[in-house]
């Protein structure tokens, strides 16, 4: 594979990480730390950046789906 195709690859495949607030909203407005909670106890997908935790927006979609479908 060249490296350009391999850049081009990797590049496509980033996704910004979110912060609490913004993984609160999209989870419908939960609180920010019942957010930081669920996630130190690895009932939802996030990482530890530091002392933050960080959430993408596409594991959090996934996650959600997965909590719709166990509750139907």
């Amino acid at each position: 594979m060249s490296d350009e195709k391999l850049k081009s690859e990797s590049f496509q495949r980033f996704e910004p990480l979110l912060d609490d607030q913004q993984a609160a909203m999209l989870l419908g407005g939960l609180h920010p730390k019942t957010l930081q909670r669920m996630a130190r106890r690895g009932h939802l997908p996030a990482f530890r950046v530091g002392k933050y935790w960080r959430y993408r927006a596409s594991e959090l979609d996934e996650w959600l789906k997965c909590q719709r479908k166990r509750v139907s």
